[in-house]
């Protein structure tokens, strides 16, 4: 019963790494067919080799990414939640600072990024509060969303147990709303690494937006190649780490129940 079991469970478990796969041999048999020049197209071994030829360079350019990107991230989260409280208690806000929020979204954020480098500096504040600006109404609109959500059952048994706005908030409204937040924070991690990207178009020393950047002003296109496979690489991982959190912190959700579910042979074993 037991080898029944993980044989359930084995496909499962690569199913990610075997699509990125699949994707890479797909890039490799394109090069090995057309033969494009390699300032057009590099194959994976060329880009892998890159890679590994400077890791020391790779990693610390990617650490200063990801330390912006969560940077900005945790900012988004904090900041875009408690706006979402405010306006959701307050028609005043709703009508002023989210219909702000709105407009302001609008607005192209490259626009606003050679603006920000000027108020902040060429440092690490400006590709944060970049990334921040992307990434916070995602977050803001799900909170929102989730806390309108709520049953009026709900918040009726809570007021009639005299409970206080606070604790309505941290006992009924915010568990109830966490699959909307989570929805928006899975959105909004990807859209921070694409702010500090930006963040890191306009003005840095490092980052792997940096590394793009000089890369293709001296034609290195296996170096820009290596910088877009790590992007893509981080943005999966941060995604799937937000997906993490969301299952071990609401598994009674719907959108989790499939996971739990088990075939009869594995419930035996």
């Amino acid at each position: 019963m037991r080898a029944g079991a993980g044989k359930s469970r084995l496909p499962q478990l690569p199913m990610e790494i075997t699509a990125f796969a699949a994707l890479i041999l797909c890039w490799q048999l394109g090069v090995w067919m057309f033969h494009p020049r390699p300032i057009i197209l590099p194959g994976p071994y060329a880009v892998l080799e890159e890679i590994l030829d400077q890791p020391g360079f790779y990693l610390a350019n990617s650490v200063a990414t990801v330390t912006n990107t969560l940077g900005a991230f945790a900012l988004a989260v904090v900041i875009g939640v408690a706006i979402a409280v405010a306006v959701v208690h307050s028609p005043f806000l709703e009508r002023t600072l989210y219909a702000a929020l709105v407009a302001f979204n609008n607005v192209p954020k490259v626009a606003l990024a050679p603006l920000f480098v000027i108020w902040l500096g060429t440092g690490s504040s400006s590709k944060v509060a970049m990334a921040f600006m992307v990434s916070i109404l995602s977050i803001v609109i799900a909170a929102v969303l989730g806390f309108r959500s709520i049953q009026p059952e709900m918040t009726d048994l809570g007021r009639s147990l005299r409970g206080s706005r606070m604790k309505m908030l941290l006992k009924i409204r915010l568990p109830q709303a966490l699959p909307s937040i989570f929805a928006g924070l899975k959105i909004a991690i990807s859209l921070s690494l694409v702010g500090a990207i930006v963040g890191e178009f306009v003005a840095a020393q490092q980052g792997l937006g940096y590394v793009i950047l000089a890369a293709l002003g001296a034609f290195r296109i296996e170096r820009v190649f290596a910088a877009v496979l790590l992007l893509a690489i981080i943005g999966t991982a941060l995604y799937y780490a937000v997906e993490f959190a969301e299952r071990r912190i609401i598994p009674w959700h719907v959108s989790h129940r499939h996971r739990m579910t088990r075939t009869p042979s594995a419930v035996q074993g």
